[in-house]
């Protein structure tokens, strides 16, 4: 079927999109990135793409568009709507598992938090939630031109099968052709992908369109004789050998940093994330790793702070249990640690959660993160609410002084998600500890300047605040989606991705 036809199909309003569906052979073996690839390819098509993911579970998360105004998705699904040139919305992740401990998520459904589901056990959540997660499914169907469907770990997860409701059974409900992907870099690739094949029943197995290698590095020529063989037993080809990426600016799903993914060139400055173990939102940083100098680093113990210099920075990033982080990062000496650099004039940052924790305090009334003292580098208090905060932000920051005075007047967008509530901390500016409020009731500073706080979620993401801090233009989002299609058009046929999307005659 060619362009014209679905454009016309699409304004007639008779179309049901066709689905494809990117499944993986294990977590990490490259959903999502490459469903956001197949996102940006099919856009520039000139078709009306949307993305989905049934559940997603991570405490990295987006404020987008649901029917009740705003609500939180995935951060997956947020950048797979953006390379899709779509608005993102709740329906693209229907549900979202934001982990607070190892045994409870809290659960967020088309946007909101849910407690009633949040206290429900896994396996009987599946009823509750599918019929909303079908008609998320119809509704984008009955809207788009495609829809590029990520599933979650493994669709041959048999002792999750019969309460599935992310993989097999959205393959099914959508009629999806699938790929399945899976990471060669750790081995047993084709094990890997025979045993998820084995394991699907004939009707999915009749699903799988093609097999994908990521992650590859070596002579694609060596892999011969496997494709053909895996062929043979299976009848399913190899469709794509994709080459290791490393420097592809994509932020990872699960936030984590790899030396090998930043910028090339000689190191200027460090900066380095504490990793307490609720960490959430670290996609944000993704930018930071694009701009050549800089390198960020992971910060679970003093040693790793120990190297840093009097320029580096020290960023507290957001958390999902504030209290239980701060309590954490006592347990491991690094509260003095930080406290340390801090004395020293060396620039520190808290977001959401690290704001929080380096104020004076944290009260609540209300049972929702609970008591603890800060770390008294920001003359200032939280105060937990029963009310979640949850929109777009667009602020301007006022004068700064110090390391951070380059942000002075600069205006920014991002987002805000949070329980907790801030003010100056009214006994210590009566002795003269001020808390500098410079942006109205989203950010403070210090007295010397070298320590800030702002609720505001996406700051490096926004290019005026990158140009103020750094002085130099860093690849868009835009260049990221535009660089994932480029490579998949190299590494995939064309032939390939458009049957993947053909209408059955």
């Amino acid at each position: 079927m060619g362009r014209g036809t679905q454009v016309a199909q699409r304004q007639g309003r008779t179309m049901t999109a066709q689905c494809v569906m990117v499944l993986g052979t294990s977590s990490g073996a490259g959903k999502s990135w490459l469903t956001t690839a197949l996102c940006r390819w099919y856009a520039r098509q000139g078709l009306k793409v949307a993305p989905f993911k049934a559940q997603n579970m991570s405490n990295n998360a987006r404020v987008v568009a649901s029917h009740n105004g705003l609500g939180e998705v995935g951060s997956a699904q947020y950048f797979q709507a953006l390379a899709a040139k779509a608005e993102p919305d709740v329906r693209m992740n229907p549900l979202l598992l934001k982990p607070e401990a190892d045994t409870h998520s809290q659960v967020v459904l088309l946007g909101e938090v849910n407690a009633e589901l949040t206290h429900t056990p896994w396996r009987d959540r599946s009823e509750k939630v599918w019929p909303h997660i079908a008609a998320s499914l119809d509704a984008l169907r009955a809207e788009y031109d495609v829809v590029v469907i990520e599933g979650a770990g493994s669709p041959a997860e048999i002792n999750l099968m019969d309460s599935d409701i992310v993989n097999l059974r959205v393959a099914r409900h959508a009629d999806a052709r699938c790929l399945l992907v899976t990471d060669i870099d750790k081995g047993g690739a084709f094990a890997h992908l025979y045993g998820t094949w084995a394991l699907l029943p004939p009707e999915d197995q009749a699903r799988l369109r093609g097999f994908v290698l990521n992650k590859f590095r070596g002579d694609a020529a060596l892999l011969a004789p496997a494709p053909e063989m895996l062929q043979a037993r299976t009848g399913v080809p190899t469709v794509a050998v994709l080459p290791m990426w490393w420097q592809h600016g994509l932020p990872e799903e699960d936030g984590v940093f790899d030396d090998r993914s930043r910028a090339s060139g000689a190191v200027s400055k460090t900066v380095a994330v504490i990793a307490y173990p609720r960490i959430s939102n670290l996609d944000e940083f993704q930018p930071l790793k694009n701009v050549p100098g800089v390198r960020l680093l992971w910060a679970r113990s003093p040693a790793d702070l120990a190297g840093l210099h009097a320029h580096d920075w020290v960023i507290l990033p957001g958390s999902k249990h504030t209290s239980s982080d701060l309590a954490w990062l006592r347990a491991q000496g690094l509260d003095a640690a930080i406290t340390q650099h801090a004395e020293q004039g060396c620039p520190v940052l808290g977001i959401c959660g690290g704001l929080q924790i380096l104020g004076e305090a944290l009260i609540d009334t209300h049972g929702i993160d609970g008591n603890a003292p800060g770390l008294g580098l920001l003359p200032v208090v939280t105060q937990f609410a029963a009310d979640k905060t949850v929109q777009r932000t667009r602020a301007k920051f006022g004068a700064l002084r110090g390391a951070w005075s380059a942000l002075s007047g600069v205006s920014l967008s991002g987002y805000e998600i949070h329980h907790g509530q801030t003010q100056a901390h009214t006994a210590m500016a009566a002795a003269g500890q001020l808390a500098h409020e410079v942006m109205p009731g989203l950010a403070w500073q210090n007295d010397a300047g070298h320590v800030l706080g702002l609720y505001v979620h996406g700051m490096f993401e926004d290019p005026a605040v990158l140009h103020a801090l750094f002085g130099l233009q860093v690849p868009t989002l835009e260049t990221v989606f535009d660089g994932l299609a480029d490579f998949l058009s190299q590494h995939m046929s064309a032939d390939v991705l458009q049957a993947l999307i053909e209408k059955p005659q």
